[in-house]
């Protein structure tokens, strides 16, 4: 059962949307940064099983098995999810209990949102 990720007040916001105003350089190599983490299917599977994962956070114990990859190739793309602040780790005796962060995807999903009377055409 999946489960939805928190809304965000849209006054959390780190920029505006792409069809309001252009992003500062700062601000496109930062989401960059971000967008890169979630551009590897890996990547972007982890951090679908976290986010859906009951209550909210994933032991990496429970994020291992799914894959075909040795423990240390998945701690390196935990660490890439974590560096670009998509994720944060608690450590709990052995294990480490991952959970998303949602303003860091609200942050991209704001990017990527067409202002209000916009015209986006495909």
């Amino acid at each position: 059962m999946s489960k939805q990720l928190p809304m965000v007040d849209a006054g959390t916001e780190c920029c505006s949307p792409l069809v309001r105003e252009p992003l500062s350089a700062a601000q496109a190599a930062d989401l960059a940064k971000v967008f890169k983490a979630v551009g590897d299917p890996v990547r972007l599977r982890l951090l679908s099983l976290i986010a859906s994962h009951d209550g909210g956070e994933a032991c990496v114990c429970d994020l291992t098995g799914t894959f075909d990859l040795t423990g240390p190739t998945i701690s390196h793309h935990l660490k890439v999810l974590r560096e670009s602040g998509l994720i944060t780790g608690e450590r709990r005796g052995t294990w480490i209990y991952y959970r998303v962060q949602p303003q860091t995807l609200a942050r991209l999903s704001a990017v990527l949102t067409p202002a209000e009377g916009s015209v986006v055409t495909a």
